[in-house]
This record gives structure tokens, C-alpha cells and sequence, in this order.
């Protein structure tokens, strides 16, 4: 049991989003708060997007289904919840009074979610997003943490790795990346003692709850609310505490835009990666699509954050960066659809069919059990974005993946396409 800390509030912890990795982190997150109540309040808001489904033969909401038997019988079968994972259909009364918002969600949802929860959040509240995708319009493009913060009018880091939702659910061994650069005003105050004390307190209360700006990855400001200091510091320490567990090991580091970026751009490269593997090329050119995605991931990372803070390390070393690349073009659900349609096409071809193969698009609706492909959406915003400035040629992987998945070129033509990398 730990020990009480000298502080009057402890965070709650709120989930935002149910699917396969939602519901794990919940799991996780859940587990670790019941076994530091001197940090964290015990029960852990999850928000669902409530549907209906069969449950031994008759039809239940899935909030109900998973607040009796603790099992999301949809998303994540099979895998018992905590008991203090609570599910919530209303996505403002799960964040409410909450420090910490965990964003769990596929990435076309955030600025509805974001909408919903104007007004209706802790203005001091900090967030983690675990999603993995970038926020492109045709001319600028930002990071899901940095566009959830300006939304909402707080701070956000992000969570990213080598992570397949059900190995971590079944607490099978693996790390993931935890980025999180506190605002100096939440890491260096003084804590309010717990209980009356005979001195007056040396904190400067007016000074906590100012407005303070925070420097974003594109060199703006940002203008937060401090954390009070009757909560415990929200620093790398606390957030370590939430997440890590025996079997999830979690390094956290201030890279909030390679870990961001790592999330998202894999998952392009990972299409790449299933359609060389569906076509039947071997290990050695899975081997190839990877280094060169990976120096894309770390050439758009420079080119295009300059100013963040932006570290190839990161890239290279992190489980957010080359480990999660190595899992997502081994067994990732973008690897795998794009490699079911690679093995498709080629099964046609072979027998002469006129009959054209699925899509990836077609293939993830059918597969997926209504999750979302993020790979791509990413590649298709990130082309956008490329097209807009005119440097498509100089990342040619992600411009091919874009092209296949248009039908605008085949599969086989991705090593003339790549060749001067």
C-alpha cells in the first residue's frame, strides 16, 4: 500500500474512448490507480459511445454490458476490466472534475469530441494522447496533442509505442513511450500539506492560477491554467506511475512531436510494408520499405517542426519510433489489410481473373469489425499536405502508398518509386 502523500486532492483519471487500445489503457491505467490512492482518485471514467450489442442472446447497451460484467464484449472480448473501470455514455459527465484526460480515439473524431468538451472541463485539466494520426489541412499540418490543447485550452502530451492492443490486454511483456513536456508551473510549486498546519503557507495561490504560456512544436505560445497545488504534480514521476505496470514498461520523455509523429506516419509505412509481403518479396524487401520509411519519418519530423524540440533519437530509439515501426510492418492491422489486398490481387493475376481485387478500404470495412484503418486517412492528409507544398518527390514511400491506394499505381512499382533513397 503507498504511503499518503501531503496533498489535499488526488487526480481522476478520465478515458476518452472504448475500442480495443481505449479499453486496454483503461485496464492499465485502472490498475495503477487503485494501487496509489495517495496519487489518484480510484475509479477511472471511461467515455463509450454507446451502441447496442448481442450478449448471451439478447441485445444489451454496451455501457451496461461492461459496468456488470466488466468485459467489452465488442472492442476488447474476452479481457476482464477492473472493477473501478467505469463506462460512460455521456462523454461530458466522464470528464467531469477530471486532471488527467487520456484520448483514446480513431483521429476524424477528436475535433467533435473536442467540441462536446468546451465548457465542460477542469480549465487546469492535462491531457495524453494516444492517438495516432496528425491533424493535416491543405496548407498546415499539427500534432493531435497540440491541436486537443488549443481546443480545449490545456496541455497535452502523448503516449505511443509497440503496442498491439490485445498482447498489452492479456499482459503480455512489451514497452510503449510516454512524451510529456510539464509546464514549468505544474512541475516546481509547493505542495498544500494535508491536515491543518501552525505556519501559513508560502504558496503564491494567485500566482498558481494565472494564465501561463506554454511554448508549442510550431513556436507559438499558448497561454494554461497552473495546476493547483493541492493536486499532486503532474511531472514525468506521476505520469510514469499511471501508465507503467510489470508488463508495460513506459519510458517518458519531452519529445512530444517525434513521439506524435512516430504514431501517425508509421502506420503509412506499414501499408508499404503489407503490400511488398502480400506480393510475396520476402523479408529483405520488408527490410527495405522499413529504413527507408524510417528516414522519412525523421526527414518530415525536421522539415516540417523545425522548432519543437524535434530529436532523431527519439526516431531511432524509442519505443514509439523504430520499435513501433517493426511491430506495425509485422502484424499491425494496416500491414495486415494491405497485405490481404496485395494477396488478393496477386491470387487474381495468377489465375487469370478478370474480377478486380478488393481495395484496402474494402477489405479494412470488412475486417476490422467497425475500427478505422488509420494508416489511410494519415496518408491521404499527408499527400494533401505534401501536394500543398510541393514537395511530394522528396517522400516518395509515403507518395506511393497514397498513389496505391488511389488506384493510381500498382503495388509492383514501389522499388522504382523509392529508388533514390
Amino acid at each position: 500500500m503507498a504511503t499518503l502523500a501531503p496533498y489535499e486532492k488526488r487526480h481522476k483519471v478520465t478515458v476518452l474512448g472504448s475500442g480495443n487500445w481505449g479499453s486496454t489503457i483503461a485496464k492499465l491505467v485502472a490498475e495503477n490507480t487503485a494501487e496509489h490512492p495517495d496519487l489518484f482518485e480510484r475509479d477511472v471514467q471511461m467515455w463509450v459511445h454507446e451502441e447496442e450489442v448481442t450478449y448471451n442472446g439478447s441485445t444489451h447497451k454496451l455501457t451496461d454490458i461492461i459496468n456488470t460484467h466488466h468485459e467489452n464484449v465488442k472492442y476488447l472480448p474476452d479481457i476482464k476490466l477492473p472493477s473501478n473501470v467505469i463506462a460512460n455514455p455521456s462523454v461530458q459527465d466522464a470528464a467531469k472534475d477530471s486532471t488527467v484526460l487520456i484520448f483514446n480515439l480513431p483521429h476524424q473524431f477528436i475535433n467533435n469530441l473536442c467540441n462536446q468538451l468546451q465548457g465542460h472541463i477542469l480549465p487546469y485539466a492535462r491531457g495524453v494522447s494516444c492517438i495516432k494520426g496528425v491533424n493535416v489541412t491543405a496548407s498546415d499540418i499539427s500534432l493531435f496533442s497540440e491541436s486537443i490543447g488549443a481546443r480545449l485550452g490545456i496541455y497535452c502530451g502523448a503516449l505511443s509505442g509497440a503496442n498491439i492492443a490485445t498482447e498489452v490486454a492479456k499482459g503480455l511483456f512489451s514497452e510503449t513511450t510516454v512524451a510529456y513536456d510539464p509546464p514549468p508551473m505544474d512541475s516546481s510549486r509547493t505542495a498544500t500539506p494535508r491536515g491543518p498546519s501552525p505556519h501559513a503557507s508560502h504558496t503564491d495561490l494567485t500566482s498558481l492560477t494565472a494564465l501561463t504560456e506554454k511554448k508549442t512544436s510550431s513556436g507559438g505560445k499558448m497561454k494554461l491554467r497552473a495546476l493547483p497545488a493541492d493536486y499532486p504534480p503532474l511531472d514525468h514521476t506521476t505520469l510514469h506511475t499511471l501508465f507503467h505496470r510489470p508488463y508495460f514498461h513506459v519510458h517518458v520523455v519531452s519529445d512530444v512531436t517525434a513521439v506524435s509523429l512516430s504514431g501517425a506516419l508509421k502506420n503509412v509505412v506499414a501499408l508499404a510494408a503489407g503490400f511488398v509481403s502480400g506480393l510475396g518479396w520476402g523479408d529483405n524487401a520488408k527490410a527495405a520499405i522499413m529504413r527507408v520509411g524510417l528516414l522519412e519519418m525523421v526527414k518530415f519530423g525536421h522539415a516540417f517542426f523545425p522548432n519543437s524540440g524535434i530529436r532523431t533519437q527519439t526516431f531511432t530509439e524509442e519505443s514509439a519510433g523504430v520499435a513501433d515501426l517493426i511491430t506495425s510492418c509485422s502484424s499491425g492491422r494496416n500491414f495486415r489489410c494491405a497485405k490481404m489486398a496485395a494477396e488478393e490481387k496477386k491470387k487474381l493475376a495468377n489465375e487469370g481473373s478478370e474480377r478486380k481485387a478488393r481495395s484496402v478500404d474494402e477489405i479494412a470495412e470488412e475486417v476490422l469489425n467497425g475500427q478505422v484503418l488509420q494508416g489511410l486517412g494519415t496518408a491521404r492528409e499527408v499527400n494533401t499536405f505534401l501536394k500543398s507544398r510541393g514537395r511530394e518527390a522528396e517522400f516518395p514511400l509515403m507518395t506511393a502508398v497514397y498513389k496505391i491506394i488511389q488506384g493510381e499505381m500498382a503495388m509492383e512499382d514501389i522499388p522504382e518509386m523509392i529508388q533514390m533513397q
